[in-house]
């Protein structure tokens, strides 16, 4: 079993009177936690409010009010590779993720995230990641470590001021005639909801994509997103049709199964680029991790 050290927190939203109980928003909000199981957490005193104070399933159901658990998944797998601190100082760090480490927990995953990872190797508690990679996906991630200059860096992500470049390979089965695309569209939830699509409506998503080099039916390619959206990249190079190659949702959903250690997503996260709120210096960080199946 394994059992986070760090509460995850959930805000009660919004709804329709009459409200639920606190028993049936666990049970709808996360279905893949059984009622019983819930049900045994509530009965434990395992859920409790923000004065750390158990909360019954009696409990009146707030909007507004934030509730705190500890995620417990049967068996968490284990990602065999290491992640490694390339810059540090008393506002930021940046680290290096390899492939397969999601960033903060989810899924069948708990202690084996990023953010978990830096915790217990730098004793800071209150890190904060300031943006999010896929987990297929290795490269560069900034966290936050002062809370109180923490909303700056936040700012630099949300207004497109931090320049991101990733690297990838992907297939190629004819030579295109250009060698630079700009991509621009709307990217929204599709099914299953992990799985983003193409839709209409005002565009939200922008990137620039470069052809390096080609070798074979294989072409290197240079990423610049020029927006944040979730699996954004991905989306893009398949509609070129140059599927990242190991790519298990795109074009095509695969069934589920193991992670294959040795069939990496080829996309990393190379470089950010930055000025730094604080000090107002220029910053880069270049990512060590390599492609290549």
């Amino acid at each position: 079993m394994g059992i986070a050290r760090h509460p995850s927190a959930v805000t009660l939203p919004p709804t329709d009177r009459p409200y639920p109980s606190i028993l049936e928003f666990l049970v709808r909000a996360f279905p893949h936690v059984s009622p019983t199981e819930w049900a045994e957490r509530l009965r434990l005193g395992k859920i409790t409010d923000e004065r750390n104070r158990p909360i019954s399933a009696q409990m009146s159901y707030v909007p507004g009010a934030r509730i705190f658990y500890f995620r417990e998944v049967p068996n968490e797998p284990v990602i065999p590779f290491a992640e490694e601190v390339i810059f540090q100082n008393n506002e930021i760090l940046v680290a290096d993720k390899p492939h397969f480490l999601p960033v903060t927990p989810g899924g069948d995953f708990v202690e084996e995230c990023l953010l978990n990872r830096l915790r217990q190797r730098s004793g800071i508690n209150d890190l904060a990641p300031m943006h999010r990679l896929d987990r297929e996906t290795a490269g560069l991630v900034l966290f936050s470590v002062n809370r109180r200059t923490r909303g700056l860096y936040h700012e630099l992500f949300t207004r497109g001021e931090v320049e991101k470049t990733y690297d990838a390979i992907a297939q190629v089965s004819e030579l295109p005639a250009e060698r630079q695309w700009m991509v621009v569209n709307r990217i929204e939830r599709g099914e299953p909801r992990f799985r983003m699509r193409i839709g209409p409506g005002v565009p939200n998503a922008r990137s620039i994509i470069h052809l390096l080099e080609v070798s074979g039916h294989r072409g290197r390619f240079r990423l610049l997103p020029l927006t944040g959206k979730t699996h954004q990249l991905r989306l893009h190079m398949t509609g070129l049709g140059f599927g990242i190659l190991n790519d298990r949702v795109y074009p095509e959903l695969l069934p589920e199964s193991a992670d294959d250690f040795d069939r990496p997503l080829q996309l990393i996260a190379r470089r950010l680029r930055l000025r730094d709120p604080v000090t107002g210096s220029e910053l880069e960080f270049e990512s060590r991790q390599v492609l290549g199946e």
